[in-house]
């Protein structure tokens, strides 16, 4: 890496992955400007950034922050999609999406997260998971469950025995009026 620019490329992509807590690898090439802008519009929505990168620079930075990825998965026109985990998972929707899976032009072999190497069958599953706020929301539901249940439980009694008084006093408000007439 004696060159200039190399070192200087290679110091942008340190200082772009180290605030990233994933990243996924994917081959990139054939798209067009068109698709390429809305591959990045999407991902950017999360705030995921998406860089063509030059294979031995990306795998010195990689391996610089400490992780020996295999030289198998940057052969040929390679992009790193960045940024925190929210946005990484958010990128792993995007590539399984059929809009993109149907463009057959990107395609994701590796990902890491949270420091750990993930296949791109797990990037895959990484795509199914939930955004945080759903997650939030399933959480909160689980957490009040049992408490609407022995709320509900316990208004029953009450409201049952209101029920059968309120019948009682209209049957006695009913059977006052018959022998009046």
């Amino acid at each position: 890496m004696p060159s200039l620019i190399n070192r200087l490329i290679v110091r942008d992509l340190a200082t772009a992955f180290q605030g990233a807590e994933g990243l996924i690898i994917l081959t990139y090439g054939g798209l067009t400007a068109v698709e390429n802008e809305t591959l990045r519009d999407k991902l950017a929505e999360k705030g995921c950034e998406l860089r063509l990168v030059r294979n031995a620079l990306a795998q010195l930075v990689l391996k610089q922050r400490g992780h020996d990825v295999p030289s198998e998965h940057f052969v040929g026109n390679v992009a790193i999609a960045f940024g925190n985990a929210e946005a990484v998972i958010h990128a792993a929707k995007v590539m399984n999406s059929a809009e993109t899976k149907k463009l057959k032009k990107a395609t994701v072999r590796l990902g890491l997260l949270e420091g750990k190497l993930l296949t791109a069958a797990d990037v895959v599953e990484l795509g199914g998971v939930p955004d945080r706020p759903t997650l939030q929301s399933k959480l909160l539901g689980c957490l009040t469950g049992p408490q609407r249940g022995i709320v509900s439980t316990m208004n029953a009694v009450p409201s049952a025995l209101v029920r059968v008084l309120q019948a009682r006093a209209d049957q006695l408000e009913k059977s006052a009026e018959a022998p009046a007439a």
